[in-house]
């Protein structure tokens, strides 16, 4: 009896170590395979079959590789690819999959480890194929959706070829860029046709100030010009009006017209602090040389 004890608490241990052995758990978030010398027997809560939880294995024998269940990303490292155009852009781009089928999974790349290398050709292969058919200025700015749906469409097509259990859900370009030394180039090429176009907008907006120039002085002669005609015109007959008139009064009284031009003589001559050198009988005192103030 003494005997027995041990042997059934080795035995029990035995038996639970061999229990604990042969139990796994796969949670939602992932999917198992159970692989029997090398090669899988069955999938545990794959797509379509939802079954997580407590399962068995033969123990020693069996092994369980656990598959990730939930979308997955994968991030190309930024590479030089070339335009239509013969220009080159750096290109940052990431991929988002799942897995599909984890036996094809597991026989095509084993893990996520050979299924990044696998995308990471796939990815390179597509994006050198689409942007190689399109100018680096459609591919920098103007169809940058349409580029992505191209690359993912050409994606989807060789993992579909090549069998990989793998379903695309999604493929971005983050960033899609001249190089550095080429952007500078291309900087300095666009300001200087920037000043080439403004230096050409100056010289056409000074030759056409110049012209209007030229035209307003030309302009400004003709008015100038018609108005000395018609002040000439309009003085010529003021000084018409002011003889007729001069005639008609000297006409009427030629006395009092002699004796007004000479008050106005006077007025003018005449002024305080003007000496006047002229003999007491010339003609020019001849008023004051009268009593009644005739001549």
């Amino acid at each position: 009896m003494r005997l027995l004890t041990p042997i059934i608490a080795i035995l029990l241990i035995v038996a639970g170590i061999a229990a604990f052995l042969a139990t796994f758990t796969v949670s939602e978030t992932q999917q198992a395979l159970v692989v029997r010398l090398g090669e899988p027997v069955r999938a545990i809560n794959q797509p379509g079959q939802d079954n997580p939880g407590l399962h068995f294995k033969t123990p020693f024998v069996d092994e369980v590789v656990y598959i990730e269940k939930r979308n997955l990303e994968f991030d190309m490292a930024p590479e030089e690819i070339q335009a239509a155009d013969q220009e080159r852009l750096v290109v940052d781009s990431f991929l988002r999959y799942r897995v599909s089928d984890p036996l094809r999974f597991f026989l095509t790349v084993r893990n996520e480890l050979g299924a990044q290398a696998r995308l990471r050709s796939i990815m390179d292969d597509s994006l050198r194929g689409v942007i190689a058919s399109i100018p680096s200025q459609d591919v920098i700015s103007g169809q940058r959706a349409e580029l992505m749906n191209r690359v993912q469409a050409a994606v989807e097509a060789q993992v579909a070829n090549q069998e990989l259990g793998i379903e695309v859900i999604d493929v971005r370009i983050l960033r899609a860029d001249l190089p550095e030394q080429i952007a500078n180039r291309v900087f300095q090429r666009m300001e200087s046709e920037r000043q080439q176009e403004a230096a050409g907008i100056r010289a056409e907006g000074n030759e056409q100030a110049q012209r209007i120039r030229a035209e307003a002085d030309r302009n400004a002669a003709v008015i100038q010009a018609e108005a000395r005609a018609d002040a000439e015109r309009i003085r010529g007959a003021g000084d018409a009006e002011r003889n007729r008139i001069y005639a008609e009064a000297y006409g009427r009284d030629l006395e009092f017209f002699q004796f007004y031009r000479t008050m106005i003589s006077y007025e003018t001559a005449l002024r305080e602090g003007t000496p006047i050198v002229i003999p007491p009988d010339s003609d020019f005192f001849e008023y004051f040389r009268s009593e009644t103030g005739g001549r």
